[in-house]
């Protein structure tokens, strides 16, 4: 049964493309489940996924059982262990020359029983931390490049070490940059403690003799070749500069990446969400010239321009490609030496020795939290959250909507959202509610009776013969619609008139209204002798003021002939009596 589920792992990982730590997930899960049946069958029994005896359904689900059991309260772990054992025996399955017995078919079909759980999501990097990464990736970078532009000033006088001797550190460049096993190398050289002081000056002062092998082939290599701590850097700006996860990024291969004149256009994979999606990023490099062609400059200092860094991981990782011999090699290669002998893999992330947190340390850079590369894309959509205001239509830009809320809407993201939605809800009811009334001169009223007038200030035919017939009159004003009130509710009468028809957005102040007008005025006048100051301003501190900037604009004339009106009983208030009667408690 453990060669059975080990060819599909084997096959799986040559297939399916999967990174490094998950197929280790998928070991882990293999040797949890292999210890289990070995601890609940009997050592003569010969469990095999082909035969029904022993049965290992009952195994199966006793196990899964058992999971949560070992990890803490909602980790995903469980669920990912069963769901991987059941996808190689799926897969096994499917196989038309492997047998896998029938009675599994249920549990290959149906629910492993197992919930998800739910992971820790971790919050962005702060400013000054975001800030401090990608000046030390630059910094990283410039190191790298230094040291391999060191390696090739000493490739342009090096020569055949059969011809030109084994004790120069440039012939022993050359032997390697030509093919030569890193193995077979050390077989030319002397006794480590006979070697000249061209070879031990590469070394680190106090170098142990039985280790100066492997590590005169980790300088001559490194001086040829990124390692996997080398493209940190690399990784740290990318993300910075698209905003893709660390998946996406390390994951580009050379015919997923396309150089204009104007920048790159990059194809992005992302296995965990199945997706391909193509992003073209302006190079901040490229400058206009008289002629309208586009000249590219190389960028000396530290700027997040996608194509520069490309440009620069393509000329670091170049002649590690050409040596994979990979068709469409990937731009994240490192080189390591495994015991003597010279390897070409993936960058690893998560290797030990050779990780984020070793990076930092060995940059003598402290970031506040954990060293987790999925904070810097949160450090991105936290920014982008602040550009947009809010919108999670447009920060959630390459992932659905759904995803954005179980991944990213907590910590300093939803604050941002819950801000903008709290702003925009008070803003829209201020514009609702709170927006003055409508003042028309003269000279306004009687540009209503023409088609173009009335069309500026918002009304219809329909609605100016009405406000001409006094049919639209609500005591101190008129009302576009007093059907559709901003203080009640759609289709009912206005609830407030006329006591807020200054504060509302439908009325419509005539130089007929000026009478009622002024007699509002003195019953507040005379409310503002009775209330208190914050009594007076909560109920009627917007009218009031309102009203005074209606009266500011009349002239002295027109005031006095309506105080005359008034004085001649041709003028009128009738409020309710609600605006007599005040209440304190």
């Amino acid at each position: 049964m453990a060669a059975e589920l080990a060819d599909e792992w084997v096959e799986v990982g040559a297939t399916d493309d999967l990174g490094v730590a998950t197929m280790r997930c998928y070991r882990r899960a293999i040797r949890s489940f292999c210890h289990f049946v070995d601890a609940h069958l009997s050592a003569a029994a010969d469990a095999s996924l082909a035969h029904t005896v022993p049965d290992l359904l009952p195994v199966i689900l006793d196990w899964t059982r058992q999971l949560p059991a070992h990890w803490p309260p909602g980790s995903t772990e469980p669920a990912h262990q069963a769901g991987r054992l059941r996808k190689l025996v799926r897969r096994r399955g499917a196989h038309p020359d492997r047998d896998v017995t029938a009675h599994l078919g249920g549990w290959l079909t149906g629910s492993t029983g197992l919930r998800r759980g739910a992971t820790r999501e971790v919050d962005e990097f702060s400013r000054a931390d975001k800030k401090a990464l990608v000046r030390a990736a630059w910094a990283d970078i410039g190191a790298l490049e230094r040291r391999l532009q060191r390696g090739r000033d000493l490739l342009e006088h090096a020569v055949d070490p059969e011809l030109g001797g084994w004790l120069e550190p440039a012939n022993l460049l050359w032997a390697i940059d030509h093919g030569m096993p890193t193995r077979d190398l050390l077989t030319h050289l002397p006794s480590p403690a006979d070697w000249p002081a061209e070879l031990t000056e590469l070394l680190p002062p106090g170098t142990a003799l039985n280790y100066r092998g492997r590590t005169l082939l980790r300088i001559l290599t490194g001086m040829l070749y990124p390692r996997n701590r080398d493209l940190h850097g690399f990784r740290i700006l990318l993300i910075a500069a698209t905003g893709h996860t660390s998946e996406e990024v390390t994951g580009l291969a050379e015919d997923q990446v396309e150089f204009t004149p104007q920048g790159v256009l990059l194809t992005f994979t992302k296995n965990r969400a199945r997706s391909i999606r193509r992003r073209f990023y302006t190079s901040s490099s490229a400058a206009d010239t008289e002629d309208g062609t586009v000249t590219v400059t190389h960028l000396a200092t530290g700027r997040l321009d996608a194509a520069d860094i490309l440009r620069r991981l393509l000329a670091a990782t170049a002649k590690l490609r050409a040596r994979s011999g990979l068709t469409s090699a990937p731009l994240f290669l490192r080189s390591a030496i495994w015991v003597y002998d010279l390897t070409i893999s993936r960058f690893n992330g998560d290797m030990n020795g050779a990780d984020l947190n070793i990076w930092l340390e060995q940059m003598k850079l402290r970031v506040s939290g954990p060293a987790d590369i999925r904070r810097l894309r949160k450090s991105g959509k936290v920014e982008k959250a602040l550009a947009y205001r809010g919108r999670v239509s447009d920060i959630a830009d390459d992932h659905s909507v759904e995803v954005f809320h179980g991944n990213y809407a907590h910590g300093t993201t939803v604050k941002v959202i819950a801000g903008h939605v709290i702003t925009g809800a008070q803003q829209r009811w201020l514009d609702e509610a709170l927006t003055g009334p409508t003042v028309l001169t003269a000279d306004a009223e009687q540009a209503l009776e023409d088609s173009a007038g009335a069309a500026a200030a918002g009304l219809t035919p329909r609605q100016v013969a009405q406000l001409r017939d006094g049919a639209m009159d609500m005591g101190v004003s008129a009302c576009r619609d007093p059907f559709d009130s901003p203080f009640g509710k759609a289709g009912d009468l206005c609830p407030v008139a006329p006591l807020r028809c200054l504060e509302c957005r439908h009325a419509l102040v005539l130089p007929s209204n000026l009478p009622q007008l002024l007699l509002l005025a003195d019953h507040l006048d005379r409310l503002r002798n009775r209330l208190t100051p914050q009594h007076f301003h909560a109920l009627w501190g917007q009218s009031h003021a309102n009203l005074a900037a209606v009266l500011a604009d009349r002239a002295p004339a027109e005031i006095e002939l309506a105080r005359k009106q008034i004085a001649t009983g041709q003028a009128d208030l009738h409020l309710p009596l609600s605006a007599h009667v005040e209440f304190d408690r």
